[in-house]
Protein backbone atom coordinates (compact mmCIF):
# COMPACT_ATOMS: atom_id res chain seq x y z
CA UNK A 1 0.00 0.00 0.00
CA UNK A 2 1.18 3.39 -0.69
CA UNK A 3 -1.17 5.75 0.13
CA UNK A 4 -0.05 8.56 2.75
CA UNK A 5 -0.66 8.40 6.17
CA UNK A 6 -2.02 12.02 5.77
CA UNK A 7 -4.68 10.60 3.59
CA UNK A 8 -5.41 7.44 5.50
CA UNK A 9 -6.22 9.87 8.81
CA UNK A 10 -8.48 12.11 6.40
CA UNK A 11 -10.41 8.86 6.11
CA UNK A 12 -10.39 8.00 9.71
CA UNK A 13 -11.54 11.50 10.61
CA UNK A 14 -14.43 11.23 8.49
CA UNK A 15 -15.92 7.32 9.78
CA UNK A 16 -13.12 6.51 12.77
CA UNK A 17 -10.72 4.30 12.71
CA UNK A 18 -12.96 0.74 13.20
CA UNK A 19 -14.56 1.60 9.56
CA UNK A 20 -10.91 1.77 7.84
CA UNK A 21 -9.50 -1.35 7.26
CA UNK A 22 -5.32 -0.82 6.32
CA UNK A 23 -4.00 -4.12 7.22
CA UNK A 24 -3.17 -6.34 4.17
CA UNK A 25 -5.10 -9.88 5.60
CA UNK A 26 -7.93 -7.23 6.19
CA UNK A 27 -7.90 -5.91 2.67
CA UNK A 28 -7.18 -9.36 0.95
CA UNK A 29 -11.05 -10.34 1.81
CA UNK A 30 -12.37 -7.78 -0.92
CA UNK A 31 -9.87 -8.54 -3.66
CA UNK A 32 -12.43 -11.15 -5.35
CA UNK A 33 -16.14 -12.03 -5.88
CA UNK A 34 -17.46 -15.12 -7.25
CA UNK A 35 -15.81 -14.82 -10.83
CA UNK A 36 -12.62 -17.08 -11.70
CA UNK A 37 -10.86 -13.79 -12.16
CA UNK A 38 -7.31 -12.75 -10.77
CA UNK A 39 -8.12 -10.93 -7.47
CA UNK A 40 -6.59 -7.65 -6.48
CA UNK A 41 -5.74 -6.66 -3.28
CA UNK A 42 -7.07 -2.88 -2.76
CA UNK A 43 -5.40 0.10 -1.23
CA UNK A 44 -7.80 0.46 1.69
CA UNK A 45 -11.14 -0.61 2.46
CA UNK A 46 -13.94 1.89 4.19
CA UNK A 47 -17.24 1.22 5.65
CA UNK A 48 -19.07 4.48 5.77
CA UNK A 49 -22.59 4.12 8.30
CA UNK A 50 -23.98 7.68 7.32
CA UNK A 51 -24.89 9.16 4.01
CA UNK A 52 -22.70 12.09 5.22
CA UNK A 53 -19.83 9.58 5.65
CA UNK A 54 -20.54 7.55 2.33
CA UNK A 55 -20.63 11.39 0.61
CA UNK A 56 -17.46 12.90 2.18
CA UNK A 57 -15.81 9.36 1.61
CA UNK A 58 -16.26 9.76 -2.30
CA UNK A 59 -15.69 13.15 -2.24
CA UNK A 60 -12.36 12.69 -0.70
CA UNK A 61 -11.22 9.62 -2.79
CA UNK A 62 -12.26 11.12 -5.95
CA UNK A 63 -9.73 14.04 -5.37
CA UNK A 64 -7.11 12.16 -4.16
CA UNK A 65 -7.87 10.12 -7.94
CA UNK A 66 -8.46 6.90 -6.11
CA UNK A 67 -10.21 4.09 -8.13
CA UNK A 68 -13.36 3.54 -6.35
CA UNK A 69 -15.19 0.64 -6.04
CA UNK A 70 -18.51 0.04 -4.56
CA UNK A 71 -18.78 -3.61 -2.33
CA UNK A 72 -22.26 -5.62 -1.37
CA UNK A 73 -21.66 -8.89 -0.63
CA UNK A 74 -19.21 -10.05 -3.30
CA UNK A 75 -21.57 -12.28 -5.12
CA UNK A 76 -21.42 -11.73 -8.48
CA UNK A 77 -20.26 -13.67 -10.80
CA UNK A 78 -18.51 -11.24 -13.70
CA UNK A 79 -15.04 -9.19 -12.06
CA UNK A 80 -17.31 -6.37 -11.32
CA UNK A 81 -16.28 -5.56 -7.64
CA UNK A 82 -12.89 -6.59 -8.40
CA UNK A 83 -10.71 -3.51 -7.69
CA UNK A 84 -8.20 -1.67 -9.87
CA UNK A 85 -4.57 -2.04 -9.35
CA UNK A 86 -2.98 0.76 -7.71
CA UNK A 87 -3.91 3.24 -4.95
CA UNK A 88 -7.75 1.99 -5.16
CA UNK A 89 -10.63 1.89 -2.69
CA UNK A 90 -13.18 -0.30 -1.64
CA UNK A 91 -16.32 1.18 0.01
CA UNK A 92 -18.51 -1.24 1.64
CA UNK A 93 -21.72 -0.75 2.17
CA UNK A 94 -22.34 -3.46 5.02
CA UNK A 95 -23.04 -0.75 7.13
CA UNK A 96 -25.68 1.32 5.28
CA UNK A 97 -28.45 -1.21 5.36
CA UNK A 98 -31.72 -0.10 7.08
CA UNK A 99 -34.95 -0.50 5.96
CA UNK A 100 -36.42 3.25 6.11
CA UNK A 101 -39.85 2.27 5.38
CA UNK A 102 -42.24 -0.10 4.00
CA UNK A 103 -45.43 1.55 2.99
CA UNK A 104 -48.44 -0.69 3.09
CA UNK A 105 -50.69 2.22 1.78
CA UNK A 106 -48.80 3.37 -1.43
CA UNK A 107 -47.02 -0.06 -1.88
CA UNK A 108 -43.25 0.44 -1.68
CA UNK A 109 -40.47 0.89 0.18
CA UNK A 110 -37.27 2.51 0.68
CA UNK A 111 -33.62 1.06 1.70
CA UNK A 112 -30.14 1.52 2.30
CA UNK A 113 -27.72 0.03 -0.77
CA UNK A 114 -26.34 -2.58 1.79
CA UNK A 115 -29.74 -3.93 3.20
CA UNK A 116 -29.73 -7.85 2.22
CA UNK A 117 -32.42 -9.43 -0.09
CA UNK A 118 -33.60 -12.33 1.66
CA UNK A 119 -34.43 -9.94 4.96
CA UNK A 120 -36.03 -7.13 2.74
CA UNK A 121 -38.28 -9.89 1.50
CA UNK A 122 -39.14 -11.31 4.71
CA UNK A 123 -39.50 -8.04 6.60
CA UNK A 124 -42.12 -7.33 3.59
CA UNK A 125 -43.72 -10.42 3.71
CA UNK A 126 -44.36 -9.70 7.19
CA UNK A 127 -46.46 -6.67 6.32
CA UNK A 128 -48.50 -8.97 4.39
CA UNK A 129 -46.70 -7.60 0.85
CA UNK A 130 -44.29 -9.02 -1.86
CA UNK A 131 -40.94 -8.12 -3.38
CA UNK A 132 -40.65 -10.92 -5.86
CA UNK A 133 -36.89 -10.87 -7.61
CA UNK A 134 -35.10 -13.91 -5.86
CA UNK A 135 -31.38 -14.13 -7.30
CA UNK A 136 -30.09 -17.47 -6.11
CA UNK A 137 -27.84 -14.85 -4.00
CA UNK A 138 -30.66 -13.95 -2.09
CA UNK A 139 -29.33 -14.44 1.40
CA UNK A 140 -26.82 -13.04 1.35
CA UNK A 141 -27.12 -10.78 -1.70
CA UNK A 142 -27.47 -6.56 -1.09
CA UNK A 143 -29.93 -4.33 -3.24
CA UNK A 144 -27.62 -1.96 -3.87
CA UNK A 145 -25.83 -4.73 -5.94
CA UNK A 146 -29.20 -5.95 -7.29
CA UNK A 147 -29.76 -3.15 -8.90
CA UNK A 148 -26.26 -2.56 -9.66
CA UNK A 149 -26.47 -5.51 -12.17
CA UNK A 150 -30.22 -5.65 -12.65
CA UNK A 151 -30.49 -9.04 -10.54
CA UNK A 152 -33.07 -11.70 -11.76
CA UNK A 153 -34.05 -14.97 -10.16
CA UNK A 154 -36.21 -17.78 -10.31
CA UNK A 155 -39.23 -15.66 -10.67
CA UNK A 156 -38.47 -13.45 -13.19
CA UNK A 157 -40.44 -15.13 -15.82
CA UNK A 158 -43.90 -13.99 -14.16
CA UNK A 159 -42.64 -10.86 -12.17
CA UNK A 160 -39.43 -9.40 -13.86
CA UNK A 161 -36.69 -8.42 -12.27
CA UNK A 162 -34.87 -5.66 -9.95
CA UNK A 163 -35.33 -3.06 -12.75
CA UNK A 164 -39.16 -4.03 -12.64
CA UNK A 165 -39.59 -2.71 -9.27
CA UNK A 166 -37.04 0.37 -8.84
CA UNK A 167 -39.20 3.12 -8.90
CA UNK A 168 -36.55 5.53 -7.50
CA UNK A 169 -32.85 6.29 -5.64
CA UNK A 170 -30.42 8.65 -4.60
CA UNK A 171 -27.07 8.58 -5.82
CA UNK A 172 -23.90 10.65 -5.24
CA UNK A 173 -21.61 11.73 -8.08
CA UNK A 174 -18.10 12.33 -7.92
CA UNK A 175 -18.36 15.42 -6.15
CA UNK A 176 -20.19 13.76 -3.16
CA UNK A 177 -23.17 15.58 -4.35
CA UNK A 178 -26.62 13.96 -4.02
CA UNK A 179 -28.88 13.31 -7.13
CA UNK A 180 -32.24 12.43 -6.63
CA UNK A 181 -34.28 10.75 -9.00
CA UNK A 182 -37.98 8.94 -9.39
CA UNK A 183 -40.21 8.89 -6.76
CA UNK A 184 -43.13 7.08 -4.22
CA UNK A 185 -45.60 7.74 -6.86
CA UNK A 186 -46.84 4.76 -9.48
CA UNK A 187 -46.24 7.69 -12.31
CA UNK A 188 -43.03 10.02 -12.33
CA UNK A 189 -41.42 11.67 -15.59
CA UNK A 190 -39.81 15.06 -13.85
CA UNK A 191 -36.46 15.05 -15.60
CA UNK A 192 -34.19 12.42 -17.12
CA UNK A 193 -35.05 8.78 -16.59
CA UNK A 194 -31.58 8.21 -14.02
CA UNK A 195 -33.04 5.68 -12.48
CA UNK A 196 -33.33 3.59 -15.76
CA UNK A 197 -29.41 4.87 -16.47
CA UNK A 198 -28.34 3.74 -13.25
CA UNK A 199 -29.84 0.00 -13.44
CA UNK A 200 -26.85 -2.37 -14.46
CA UNK A 201 -24.58 0.25 -14.34
CA UNK A 202 -22.39 -1.89 -12.14
CA UNK A 203 -20.94 1.13 -10.07
CA UNK A 204 -19.60 3.21 -12.94
CA UNK A 205 -21.16 6.23 -13.04
CA UNK A 206 -22.29 6.78 -9.13
CA UNK A 207 -22.61 5.58 -5.91
CA UNK A 208 -26.03 4.64 -4.47
CA UNK A 209 -27.35 5.91 -1.27
CA UNK A 210 -30.94 5.14 -1.42
CA UNK A 211 -33.52 3.07 -3.20
CA UNK A 212 -37.13 3.23 -3.62
CA UNK A 213 -38.97 -0.13 -4.33
CA UNK A 214 -42.59 -0.89 -5.51
CA UNK A 215 -44.18 -4.07 -3.79
CA UNK A 216 -47.09 -6.11 -5.02
CA UNK A 217 -49.71 -8.25 -3.02
CA UNK A 218 -48.51 -11.92 -2.56
CA UNK A 219 -50.03 -14.37 -4.59
CA UNK A 220 -52.90 -16.16 -3.01
CA UNK A 221 -52.58 -20.12 -4.46
CA UNK A 222 -50.19 -22.05 -5.84
CA UNK A 223 -48.96 -25.74 -7.10
CA UNK A 224 -45.59 -26.40 -7.58
CA UNK A 225 -44.31 -29.72 -9.74
CA UNK A 226 -41.48 -31.51 -11.08
CA UNK A 227 -41.80 -32.69 -14.62
CA UNK A 228 -39.37 -35.56 -15.47
CA UNK A 229 -37.74 -36.31 -18.46
CA UNK A 230 -35.60 -39.35 -20.41
CA UNK A 231 -33.63 -36.75 -22.82
CA UNK A 232 -33.25 -33.53 -22.29
CA UNK A 233 -34.78 -32.09 -25.84
CA UNK A 234 -38.19 -33.18 -24.45
CA UNK A 235 -37.55 -30.76 -21.18
CA UNK A 236 -36.32 -28.01 -23.45
CA UNK A 237 -39.25 -28.51 -26.02
CA UNK A 238 -41.63 -28.29 -23.07
CA UNK A 239 -40.40 -24.90 -22.07
CA UNK A 240 -40.90 -23.41 -25.44
CA UNK A 241 -44.17 -25.20 -25.54
CA UNK A 242 -45.46 -23.61 -22.01
CA UNK A 243 -44.44 -19.77 -23.37
CA UNK A 244 -45.86 -20.58 -27.03
CA UNK A 245 -49.10 -21.55 -25.05
CA UNK A 246 -49.32 -18.24 -23.53
CA UNK A 247 -49.21 -20.02 -20.00
CA UNK A 248 -46.58 -17.30 -17.43
CA UNK A 249 -45.51 -19.82 -14.61
CA UNK A 250 -44.00 -18.32 -11.42
CA UNK A 251 -41.52 -20.41 -12.25
CA UNK A 252 -40.00 -22.27 -14.74
CA UNK A 253 -36.65 -23.92 -13.91
CA UNK A 254 -34.56 -26.59 -15.69
CA UNK A 255 -31.43 -29.20 -14.55
CA UNK A 256 -30.21 -31.26 -16.59
CA UNK A 257 -28.48 -35.10 -15.81
CA UNK A 258 -25.19 -33.93 -14.53
CA UNK A 259 -27.17 -31.14 -12.10
CA UNK A 260 -29.41 -34.04 -11.27
CA UNK A 261 -26.91 -36.14 -10.34
CA UNK A 262 -24.86 -33.94 -8.30
CA UNK A 263 -27.07 -32.47 -6.33
CA UNK A 264 -28.99 -35.39 -5.45
CA UNK A 265 -25.30 -36.69 -4.45
CA UNK A 266 -25.00 -33.48 -2.39
CA UNK A 267 -28.50 -33.05 -0.96
CA UNK A 268 -30.23 -36.79 -0.91
CA UNK A 269 -33.42 -34.91 -1.30
CA UNK A 270 -34.96 -37.87 -3.67
CA UNK A 271 -34.09 -36.43 -6.98
CA UNK A 272 -34.25 -38.74 -9.94
CA UNK A 273 -30.79 -39.72 -10.87
CA UNK A 274 -31.27 -41.80 -13.93
CA UNK A 275 -33.96 -38.68 -15.90
CA UNK A 276 -32.29 -36.94 -18.89
CA UNK A 277 -33.74 -33.52 -17.46
CA UNK A 278 -36.17 -31.84 -14.83
CA UNK A 279 -38.41 -29.05 -15.31
CA UNK A 280 -39.08 -27.44 -11.24
CA UNK A 281 -42.78 -25.65 -12.73
CA UNK A 282 -44.60 -23.35 -10.33
CA UNK A 283 -47.98 -22.07 -11.54
CA UNK A 284 -49.45 -19.23 -9.10
CA UNK A 285 -52.48 -16.96 -9.06
CA UNK A 286 -55.35 -14.78 -7.07
CA UNK A 287 -57.41 -17.73 -7.00
CA UNK A 288 -57.10 -21.66 -6.51
CA UNK A 289 -59.08 -22.32 -9.83
CA UNK A 290 -57.44 -20.28 -12.39
CA UNK A 291 -54.21 -22.01 -10.64
CA UNK A 292 -55.55 -25.55 -11.08
CA UNK A 293 -56.69 -24.38 -14.88
CA UNK A 294 -53.64 -23.52 -16.03
CA UNK A 295 -51.77 -25.92 -13.77
CA UNK A 296 -53.89 -28.70 -15.65
CA UNK A 297 -52.82 -27.15 -19.23
CA UNK A 298 -48.85 -27.39 -17.79
CA UNK A 299 -49.20 -30.89 -17.14
CA UNK A 300 -50.74 -31.73 -20.45
CA UNK A 301 -48.06 -29.91 -22.46
CA UNK A 302 -45.54 -31.76 -20.85
CA UNK A 303 -46.82 -35.11 -21.27
CA UNK A 304 -47.16 -34.31 -24.67
CA UNK A 305 -43.18 -33.40 -25.03
CA UNK A 306 -41.90 -36.47 -23.43
CA UNK A 307 -41.87 -36.55 -19.82
CA UNK A 308 -41.79 -39.72 -18.58
CA UNK A 309 -43.56 -38.43 -14.43
CA UNK A 310 -44.88 -35.50 -13.19
CA UNK A 311 -44.77 -35.27 -9.51
CA UNK A 312 -46.71 -32.67 -7.63
CA UNK A 313 -46.32 -30.69 -4.38
CA UNK A 314 -48.55 -31.76 -1.90
CA UNK A 315 -47.80 -29.51 0.78
CA UNK A 316 -45.41 -27.00 1.75
CA UNK A 317 -42.88 -28.70 2.88
CA UNK A 318 -42.58 -30.86 -0.55
CA UNK A 319 -43.13 -27.72 -2.10
CA UNK A 320 -40.18 -26.60 -0.42
CA UNK A 321 -38.27 -29.73 -1.35
CA UNK A 322 -38.57 -28.95 -4.83
CA UNK A 323 -37.18 -25.70 -5.00
CA UNK A 324 -34.67 -26.54 -2.28
CA UNK A 325 -33.18 -28.65 -5.73
CA UNK A 326 -32.97 -25.72 -8.04
CA UNK A 327 -31.37 -23.80 -4.98
CA UNK A 328 -28.90 -26.51 -4.09
CA UNK A 329 -27.22 -26.30 -8.18
CA UNK A 330 -24.61 -24.08 -8.12
CA UNK A 331 -23.06 -25.35 -4.58
CA UNK A 332 -23.38 -28.74 -5.26
CA UNK A 333 -21.53 -28.13 -8.43
CA UNK A 334 -19.13 -25.81 -6.99
CA UNK A 335 -17.97 -28.68 -4.36
CA UNK A 336 -17.50 -31.07 -7.48
CA UNK A 337 -14.41 -29.59 -9.00
CA UNK A 338 -11.77 -27.12 -7.89
CA UNK A 339 -12.94 -24.30 -10.09
CA UNK A 340 -16.40 -23.58 -11.14
CA UNK A 341 -17.30 -21.46 -14.38
CA UNK A 342 -20.67 -20.03 -14.34
CA UNK A 343 -22.02 -18.34 -17.07
CA UNK A 344 -25.63 -17.22 -18.48
CA UNK A 345 -25.59 -16.25 -21.96
CA UNK A 346 -29.29 -16.02 -22.83
CA UNK A 347 -31.55 -16.58 -25.62
CA UNK A 348 -34.87 -15.95 -26.18
CA UNK A 349 -37.32 -18.64 -24.90
CA UNK A 350 -38.32 -20.05 -28.02
CA UNK A 351 -34.46 -21.20 -29.11
CA UNK A 352 -34.04 -22.82 -25.78
CA UNK A 353 -34.14 -26.35 -27.35
CA UNK A 354 -31.46 -25.38 -30.07
CA UNK A 355 -29.16 -23.58 -27.37
CA UNK A 356 -29.30 -26.81 -25.43
CA UNK A 357 -28.25 -28.92 -27.90
CA UNK A 358 -25.45 -26.47 -28.83
CA UNK A 359 -24.31 -26.69 -25.05
CA UNK A 360 -24.22 -30.14 -25.11
CA UNK A 361 -22.06 -29.72 -28.40
CA UNK A 362 -20.06 -27.44 -26.69
CA UNK A 363 -18.83 -29.91 -23.87
CA UNK A 364 -18.86 -32.66 -26.17
CA UNK A 365 -16.16 -30.95 -28.30
CA UNK A 366 -13.80 -29.32 -26.34
CA UNK A 367 -14.37 -32.56 -23.78
CA UNK A 368 -15.44 -30.74 -20.74
CA UNK A 369 -17.79 -31.36 -17.79
CA UNK A 370 -20.70 -29.55 -17.72
CA UNK A 371 -23.81 -29.06 -16.41
CA UNK A 372 -26.69 -27.07 -16.94
CA UNK A 373 -29.27 -25.53 -15.42
CA UNK A 374 -31.47 -21.72 -14.83
CA UNK A 375 -34.19 -19.78 -15.85
CA UNK A 376 -35.40 -21.84 -19.14
CA UNK A 377 -39.05 -19.89 -18.85
CA UNK A 378 -37.14 -16.73 -19.67
CA UNK A 379 -34.56 -18.24 -21.73
CA UNK A 380 -31.79 -17.92 -19.09
CA UNK A 381 -29.58 -20.70 -18.85
CA UNK A 382 -26.62 -20.90 -16.69
CA UNK A 383 -24.19 -23.44 -18.10
CA UNK A 384 -21.70 -24.62 -15.75
CA UNK A 385 -18.12 -26.12 -16.43
CA UNK A 386 -16.32 -28.27 -13.60
CA UNK A 387 -12.51 -27.79 -13.98
CA UNK A 388 -9.04 -27.04 -12.56
CA UNK A 389 -7.70 -23.69 -13.30
CA UNK A 390 -4.68 -25.28 -12.54
CA UNK A 391 -4.41 -27.44 -15.01
CA UNK A 392 -3.06 -24.82 -17.91
CA UNK A 393 -4.66 -27.42 -20.96
CA UNK A 394 -7.74 -27.86 -19.84
CA UNK A 395 -8.86 -24.14 -18.82
CA UNK A 396 -8.00 -23.12 -22.02
CA UNK A 397 -10.52 -25.70 -23.36
CA UNK A 398 -12.59 -23.54 -20.85
CA UNK A 399 -11.86 -20.62 -22.29
CA UNK A 400 -12.67 -21.73 -25.66
CA UNK A 401 -15.91 -23.27 -24.69
CA UNK A 402 -16.89 -20.03 -23.45
CA UNK A 403 -15.90 -18.63 -26.62
CA UNK A 404 -18.15 -20.24 -27.94
CA UNK A 405 -21.28 -20.31 -25.92
CA UNK A 406 -21.55 -16.70 -26.53
CA UNK A 407 -20.91 -16.89 -30.50
CA UNK A 408 -23.73 -19.25 -30.23
CA UNK A 409 -26.05 -17.22 -28.23
CA UNK A 410 -25.48 -14.44 -30.41
CA UNK A 411 -26.17 -16.45 -33.22
CA UNK A 412 -30.00 -17.37 -31.55
CA UNK A 413 -29.77 -13.75 -30.65
CA UNK A 414 -29.54 -13.42 -27.45
CA UNK A 415 -27.32 -11.80 -24.93
CA UNK A 416 -23.48 -12.22 -23.16
CA UNK A 417 -25.60 -12.01 -20.05
CA UNK A 418 -29.32 -12.16 -18.45
CA UNK A 419 -28.36 -11.30 -15.19
CA UNK A 420 -24.48 -11.88 -13.84
CA UNK A 421 -23.64 -8.71 -15.47
CA UNK A 422 -20.42 -7.93 -17.93
CA UNK A 423 -17.72 -6.45 -15.31
CA UNK A 424 -13.73 -7.69 -16.33
CA UNK A 425 -15.56 -11.07 -17.70
CA UNK A 426 -17.07 -10.05 -20.63
CA UNK A 427 -16.15 -6.72 -21.25
CA UNK A 428 -14.21 -7.72 -24.38
CA UNK A 429 -17.16 -9.10 -26.17
CA UNK A 430 -19.28 -6.07 -25.89
CA UNK A 431 -18.87 -4.84 -29.54
CA UNK A 432 -19.80 -8.52 -30.59
CA UNK A 433 -23.03 -8.13 -29.59
CA UNK A 434 -23.73 -3.92 -30.07
CA UNK A 435 -21.36 -2.03 -32.11
CA UNK A 436 -18.38 0.64 -32.30
CA UNK A 437 -20.91 3.32 -32.22
CA UNK A 438 -22.65 1.88 -28.79
CA UNK A 439 -19.42 1.52 -27.64
CA UNK A 440 -18.17 4.53 -28.13
CA UNK A 441 -21.71 6.33 -27.10
CA UNK A 442 -21.34 4.07 -23.65
CA UNK A 443 -17.74 5.76 -23.17
CA UNK A 444 -18.77 9.91 -24.14
CA UNK A 445 -21.73 9.36 -21.51
CA UNK A 446 -19.42 7.50 -19.01
CA UNK A 447 -16.69 10.52 -19.05
CA UNK A 448 -19.36 13.03 -19.00
CA UNK A 449 -20.40 11.77 -15.32
CA UNK A 450 -16.84 10.49 -14.38
CA UNK A 451 -14.35 12.58 -16.14
CA UNK A 452 -11.60 11.23 -14.02
CA UNK A 453 -12.77 7.19 -15.13
CA UNK A 454 -12.18 6.10 -11.33
CA UNK A 455 -15.88 4.95 -10.32
CA UNK A 456 -15.10 1.14 -10.73
CA UNK A 457 -12.56 1.60 -13.60
CA UNK A 458 -12.53 -1.13 -16.06
CA UNK A 459 -15.51 -2.70 -15.44
CA UNK A 460 -18.29 -2.92 -18.01
CA UNK A 461 -17.60 -0.42 -20.86
CA UNK A 462 -13.63 -0.16 -21.63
Amino acid sequence: MTLSPNLIKEFVAIMGPESVLTEETDRMSYAYDAAVLTPCVPALVVMPATQDQLSATIKLAYANEMPITVRGSGTNLSGAVIPEPGDSLVILTNKLNRILEINEEDLYAVVEPGALTAKFAEAVAAKGLFYPPDPGSQAVSTLGGNVALNAGGLRGLKYGVTKDYLMGLEFFDHDGELVKTGSRTVKCVTGYNLGGLMVSSEGTLGVFSQLIFKLVPPPRASQAMMAVYPKVEGASETVAAIIAAHILPCTLEFLDQKCIRVVEASSKIGLPTEAGAILLIEVDGSHQGGVDEDAAKVKDLCLKCGAGDIRVARDAAEKLKIWEARRNALPSLARARPTTVLEDATVPRSKIPAMVVELNRIADKYKLEMGTFGHAGDGNLHPTILCDRRNHEEFKRVEEAVDEIFDVALRLQGTLSGEHGIGIAKAKWMEKETNRATINFSKRLRQALDPKYLFNAGKKIV
